[in-house]
């Protein structure tokens, strides 16, 4: 009977708009949560088989309502002065889970958010405050990142920051800048050896010096000057025994004058040190584990390494790397997800990167609390990118991305709802009369 069917299509009515006030008061109510994505209620109309005029009747359907979370909507990120609140400037994922299933990690127990306030626990493990634990791959201790399988968290580690950790940074290349003076190796000069010590550290960070001795080579007549001078180089942590040890020859022709021509190896000069032309680079082994290390004396034709000219004995300019043991002053990330700690030497270790985790179809995720989402059979599997790689964006410390929601048009939405709400109820008042007036009839 079409009467009834207006009745049924009325709290069909109530009962979509009701659904619809309860996704726009939940988007209300966190349009202030760091990382909410906003819920959204779609109605669909229901059609009856034998919904149609039939000799005059009608035979109403109804709607239905379902909703959807729109994950794949993005809040405008809010700067913060925590370096560990990590947002996502584009599509993507952070890597999380829970404590309870850090024991036994399984691509199911995967979680992700799109955005999180981490800070250590007591263990030291970076977690948000609702309980999700920082994923990544941890660096070697070089800092590279090593080759993992992108579609499964087999390589995934709980980030695990110490506070009261300390590192060292070994010394592993070493750029001389000196300059020797051409008058020693002129006929009837004074040869004096020129002695210069440079510092270096090892890969305990403890400091050693590498003593460089520099001596003119006298010319063999008929020549006037030899241009040539015996290097030799020594390492206190092997007791001052000679790593290094070369005839160096330089150049005297207007093009290149002052530069080096050759480089020719002592009979002394160990079997495992070598100059390479092409960079100018000396390798060597020192410290007492026989550590590598190069010295950039240059090459031929090169005006930053070791020169000769009439000038006093002068080192114009000595650089190294590494560091001795600094106690860990802060950690950052970059854009591209690398954790990095900073020690109070000044040297800087990455020790973490995060992934960014993307599915086919973000808004098929199931929504859990706290702004986490897990994979379903409607969102796809899950790949892991390096941010800014592919699909995904940059990651963005210091800020945290805020709630998705327009107040003002939820506000609206939820006019409109209300006056669905009371217009579904007048139909329903509206048959109840009209049933009201058939009882009558048959009085």
């Amino acid at each position: 009977m079409s009467i009834s069917s207006s009745l049924n299509s009325g709290v069909a009515g109530l009962s979509a708009n009701a659904t619809r006030l309860a996704a726009i008061s939940d988007n209300i109510a966190n349009s202030a949560t760091y990382g909410y994505k906003r819920s959204e209620a779609d109605f669909e109309s229901l059609v009856l088989n034998d919904n149609r005029a039939v000799n005059g009747s009608y035979t109403a359907g109804g709607v239905r309502a379902f909703t959807n979370r729109l994950v794949s909507e993005q809040g405008t990120l809010v700067s913060t002065s925590n370096s560990m609140d990590i947002a996502i400037a584009g599509r993507g994922f952070l890597p999380v889970t829970t404590t309870t299933s850090l024991d036994s990690l399984t691509d199911s127990k995967l979680l992700m958010t799109t955005t999180g306030s981490f800070s250590t626990d007591a263990n030291g493990v970076l977690r948000t405050a609702t309980g999700l634990v920082l994923l990544g791959w941890a660096a070697n201790a070089d800092g590279s990142i090593p080759v993992t399988s992108r579609d499964t968290v087999s390589g995934l580690t709980p980030v695990v920051i110490n506070a009261n950790q300390t590192a060292g940074d070994p010394t592993t290349k070493i750029t001389l800048g000196v300059n020797l003076p051409s008058t020693q190796t002129e006929e009837g000069a004074t040869v004096t050896p020129l002695p210069m010590s440079v510092e270096y550290f090892d890969n305990l960070g403890s400091s050693k010096t590498l003593n460089f001795t520099f001596t003119a080579v006298p010319p063999v007549a008929p020549a006037t000057s030899s241009n040539a001078w015996e290097m030799k180089v020594t390492d206190s942590a092997r007791n001052d025994e000679v790593v290094a040890s070369y005839t160096l020859t330089f150049y005297d022709t207007f093009e290149n004058r002052g530069t080096i021509q050759s480089v020719t190896p002592a009979a002394d000069n160990p079997a495992d040190t070598v100059w390479d032309p092409q960079t100018g680079g000396l390798k060597l082994k020192v410290g007492s584990v026989g550590d590598d290390m190069v010295i950039s004396i240059g090459k031929p034709g090169d005006t930053n390494g070791l020169t000769q000219f009439a000038g006093d004995f002068s080192p114009t300019s000595i650089s190294k790397d590494g560091s001795p043991v600094g106690n860990l002053a802060g950690i950052e990330i970059d854009e591209n997800g690398f954790i990095k700690a900073t020690y109070d030497t000044g040297f800087i270790r990455t020790l973490y990167q995060i992934p960014l985790v993307d599915v086919p179809n973000p808004n098929g995720l199931t929504a859990l609390d706290g702004q986490a989402y897990r994979i379903s059979s409607t969102s796809g599997s899950f790949y892991l990118w390096d941010a800014g790689s592919g699909p995904t964006g940059a990651i963005a410390g210091y800020a945290r991305e805020g709630s998705a929601v327009d107040v003002a048009h939820e506000l609206t939405s939820l006019i409109q709802t209300q006056r669905a709400y009371s217009s579904n109820a007048k139909v329903i008042q509206t048959v109840d009369e009209m049933l009201q007036e058939t009882t009558n009839i048959k009085r």
